[in-house]
């Protein structure tokens, strides 16, 4: 699906076609027929539209025929119905820059787009670099907002987890643990993008647009060390509880152990007189007492030596 924005009066409308100053968004479903109805009346290689349907795309930029592309990642839910995989994952956003227009490919819906069209009134679209920085910033903003979110789900599942140890916890917790791999990841490769948009002047900018742009770099170097952070808290978190529940079991063992070396002398009692060999008071009234007896005053004298080394 493709939309076209243009601001009209301090305000945004939707036109039927892309023209000067005006904001092209392509949304999913994507379709091959509007690639290249695309590609051909804006004068946009192919390529430059199909990058963001890959998701393993790293953030880059590149120029062709004076049409300039931005390659950034921002993070987004992921639906997947597989319980295992992440909450969170990060998606390309391709950026198109020609003569006239500004375009953004999303291969999935995002919040950094959705937000950057609330503001677009704010815009000026005869500014591509700043409407460029604009989608930056909100950007940037969606991870930090993300990053909190994961921060205060992995606090709750920390404290369900020290009321009782279940697994159900611990792998929505490895799930938050992948979601931070995607997130460092992303971050590290934007903030590069960022520096080199600024050591190479890819976009042209002015001295303000540079001033803006080094803010978005240490924004998102602010954000690449929550990351990791947060990372490593996790991964301290999983080693600690993982040394809990050995340590848990260890105990359970040691007990189980003791408990049945505790019924094995009874056992072992009742198993001699249960031999088909003559035997002490066999022939009394009392045969089957005193051995019970018996294992009952050992079982005893052994349970109360266990408890008593047990509270020392």
């Amino acid at each position: 699906m493709v939309q076209y924005f243009k601001i009209v009066d301090q305000q945004t409308i939707a036109v039927d076609k892309p023209i000067a100053g005006s904001w092209v968004n392509v949304l999913p479903p994507l379709k091959q027929e509007e690639f290249s109805e695309l590609s051909r009346s804006l004068q946009i290689p192919i390529d430059f539209l199909k990058d963001s349907l890959d998701i393993d795309e790293r953030s880059r930029y590149e120029t062709d025929d004076n049409v300039k592309l931005i390659v950034i990642k921002t993070p987004t839910e992921n639906n997947s119905f597989n319980e295992s995989d992440a909450f969170y994952i990060t998606i390309p956003i391709c950026i198109i820059l020609t003569t006239g227009q500004i375009v953004t490919v999303n291969s999935f819906e995002n919040e950094a787009i959705k937000k950057f069209l609330n503001s677009f009134q704010n815009r000026h679209p005869d500014k591509k670099n700043m409407m460029v920085l604009k989608i930056f910033e909100k950007i940037t903003t969606n991870f930090q907002e993300y990053l909190k979110e994961i921060n205060q789900r992995r606090n709750a599942l920390e404290q369900k987890l020290y009321d009782a140890n279940r697994n159900e916890e611990l792998l929505q917790l490895m799930r938050i643990q992948k979601s931070l791999v995607y997130f460092v990841t992303a971050l590290r490769s934007n903030e590069l993008l960022m520096m080199k948009l600024v050591r190479t002047d890819f976009l042209g900018l002015n001295e303000e647009e540079k001033d803006y742009l080094e803010d978005l770099i240490i924004e998102t170097s602010q954000a690449l060390e929550t990351a990791q952070t947060y990372t490593n808290i996790l991964s301290s978190t999983l080693d600690a509880f993982a040394s809990i529940i050995s340590n848990n079991q260890n105990e359970v063992l040691k007990r189980l152990t003791t408990l049945t070396l505790l019924l094995s002398i009874p056992v072992l009692i009742a198993s001699i007189y249960g031999m088909n060999v003559p035997l002490p008071f066999q022939h009394s009234h009392y045969a089957f007492w005193i051995p019970v007896q018996i294992c009952i005053m050992i079982l005893g004298f052994a349970l109360y030596n266990y408890l008593k080394r047990l509270k020392r």
